[in-house]
């Protein structure tokens, strides 16, 4: 009966139990490299940054205005306004073939500082805030904060400012009630218990010398000056991001888990983009995406709904064919993450169907809301592809969906490249904890993602 039940019945198994000394050591080996770049990317900006760093180390270089045909085994980049990447490894056949894409985003739920947002109360300094993406508000007070961000000056330069990375760096802090005064507070549902007009972060407390008003303010305001040569006007023009102040970490006495800030998606990112650096000479091209504003939509100009990666693509196609014909010949990997079940709240996942941490890489078939809602339904055919590429590779996956069908639901970049008439699949790391400051991945399923991304691109 039990040979029969292994022959028939489909039966993951947690990724240790399959898996030898060799493999454990390349998990860990993979993961510092990740933990390394989590640190150094701690908005889109640093992400994007920084990849182009490690991309020209390993033999990329920027794709010139007047490039043709991508050229087998080229490796070659764009950079889209310093916040989405786009990197290429040329095929050995053409681009009318099509091409294999991994689709991640680099951008995480934070606070953005208003256009003007340095005001004074109470003789106290802070800056206003717009939360970006889905965030549970309450999540956000009483942790250590930093400030990123670029400052463009009305002259055309740009100052980029970074505030509490460094060890001797002041920090800061949104301020939450004391519970002896909390008592209305707690009456409140968790979505109302902070309002995010309320996000303020607090920037300073000493006044300038002197008299009359708003004395923190120019203090404030003097230091940031004095650092940066900024003045409240520039802060008009600038992009300034308050992100958690959390180093990354190995989680658990056996140090078997990360936990960060920004691991949706930059787990995957990161993911797609080593497995991109190792690809030498893919049968077809490979392409790697680093996108922006997937938190909100994907829009503008960095986001995955922008013509910047058809630009991309014709200028790899040349006059070999039009942008559309690759198109209908492609394969999508939109790497992104999924929910982990969390056993300390199983009532919004059905177990059968949920990812689970040390299972490996998880296969999203569909995701959406309610009825599929807003998904990227793949086929049957296309997830038969990627079983078959993943078990021929070793790569250790599991098939999982969001959470219960009436519970909510979520959505990635698929449905855009499937827009495009791209056979696209969600595969990705399970988390627990997502879109809160602190994320929680298993080293396992982060390596087994890699491992899938270089399946797909056919890398040796």
């Amino acid at each position: 009966m039990d040979e029969k039940k292994n022959e028939l019945f489909y039966q993951p198994k947690n990724g240790y139990d399959l898996i030898g000394a060799a493999e454990r050591t390349a998990c860990e080996d993979y993961c510092k490299g990740y933990m390394a770049y989590l640190d150094a990317a701690r908005t889109e900006r640093e992400a994007v940054s920084e990849a182009i760093r490690l991309a020209e180390a390993a033999g990329f270089a920027p794709l010139g205005d007047d490039a043709g045909p991508i050229r087998p085994g080229q490796k070659v980049y764009l950079n889209n306004r310093g916040k989405s990447l786009l990197l290429a490894v040329g095929g050995k056949k053409p681009m009318s073939a099509g091409f294999v894409v991994g689709a991640a985003h680099v951008d995480s739920p934070r606070l953005d500082l208003k256009q003007l947002p340095l005001f004074e109360d109470a003789e106290l300094g802070y800056f206003r805030t717009h939360y970006y993406g889905g965030i549970k508000k309450y999540q956000w007070t009483a942790i250590p904060l930093e400030l990123h961000g670029t400052v463009a000056l009305k002259d055309g330069t740009a100052v980029d400012v970074v505030i509490g990375r460094d060890k001797d760096d002041p920090q800061f802090v949104v301020t939450d009630l004391l519970p002896h005064l909390a008592a209305d507070q707690m009456q409140k549902t968790m979505a109302k218990g902070v309002e995010g007009e309320k996000l303020c972060i607090l920037a300073g407390s000493v006044p300038y010398a002197g008299e009359g008003g708003d004395r923190v303010k120019l203090a404030v305001m003097s230091l940031l000056n004095d650092r940066y040569g900024i003045t409240e006007a520039d802060l008009i023009s600038a992009e300034l991001e308050a992100v958690p102040a959390f180093d990354v970490r190995e989680l658990g006495l056996d140090r078997s888990m990360i936990g960060g800030y920004g691991q949706d998606d930059r787990v995957c990112a990161y993911a797609e983009l080593a497995a991109i650096l190792q690809t030498e000479a893919p049968e077809r091209t490979a392409v790697c995406i680093l996108a922006d504003k997937e938190e909100i939509g994907s829009v503008g100009v960095s986001g995955m709904r922008s013509q910047a990666f058809e630009r991309f693509i014709a200028r790899l196609c040349g006059d070999t064919c039009t942008v559309q014909e690759s198109f209908s010949h492609s394969f999508c990997v939109s790497a992104d993450v999924t929910a982990a079940l969390d056993p300390m709240y199983p009532e919004v996942s059905e177990k059968q169907n949920a990812a689970r941490l040390n299972y490996g890489v998880g296969f999203c078939k569909y995701t959406g809301s309610r009825g599929k809602s807003g998904a990227s339904d793949a086929s049957a055919e296309l997830v038969g592809y990627l079983r078959r590429l993943c078990d021929d590779a070793g790569v250790v996956w599991q098939m999982c969906e969001l959470g219960k069908v009436d519970q909510g639901g979520g959505g990635t970049v698929a449905l855009y490249m499937a827009d495009r008439d791209i056979d696209t699949i969600d595969a990705g790391v399970p988390v627990l904890s997502m879109h809160a400051p602190f994320e929680t991945t298993a080293k396992f399923d982060c390596y087994m993602t890699y491992k899938c991304m270089k399946a797909a691109y056919g890398a040796e």
